[in-house]
């Protein structure tokens, strides 16, 4: 099999946060708090199959959103998955059908306080694929950051755009 065939590695990235458990849950999981930190407008049911979607230009839902996102699996406070649609840029490659890739978000106590770790999979093989797992290597890393923040001082600049 040649380089260019193998499909390139999940994104793993983690913060922790020093805080207690449930608080850092409901910043994940509850619309309020992740149009803080994460998108403008959110749509979210916790069960699964329920919706999982962001929107990022909240006028235009069409556009540059995870409309059609799903939940996959839900564990409280510990596990939330669910699928995911690339930004704009990367719409023909990564939005339609079978080509959604899958976000994972666990939480776990640790010494420190709690292990947020997001692991984003379903990659495929191909420069136009390594291009936009490097963009949302980039993306997750800025995202769990704001998180950390937002969750440190309650405060979080507008969520980013994609």
């Amino acid at each position: 099999m040649s380089p260019s065939a193998i499909p390139p590695d999940d994104i793993l990235l983690q913060v922790t946060p020093a805080l207690p458990l449930p608080e850092v849950w409901d910043a994940i999981v509850r619309p309020e708090q992740l149009t803080r930190w994460l998108a403008p407008r959110v749509r979210l049911e916790l069960r699964e199959g329920g919706p999982f979607e962001l929107f990022w230009d909240p006028e235009d839902p069409s556009q540059n959103s995870t409309q059609g996102c799903t939940l996959l699996r839900f564990r409280d406070q510990d596990e939330i998955a669910f699928t995911w649609k690339g930004p704009p840029a990367f719409d023909a490659l990564m939005n339609r059908g079978a080509r959604l890739t899958e976000v994972q978000i666990r939480v776990a106590p640790c010494p420190e306080g709690i292990d947020v770790t997001l692991e984003h999979k379903g990659w495929q093989a191909g420069e136009a694929w390594e291009e936009a797992r490097s963009w949302h290597v980039h993306y997750w890393d800025e995202v769990l950051h704001r998180l950390k923040d937002y969750l440190m001082t309650g405060e979080a600049p507008p969520p980013p755009t994609r």
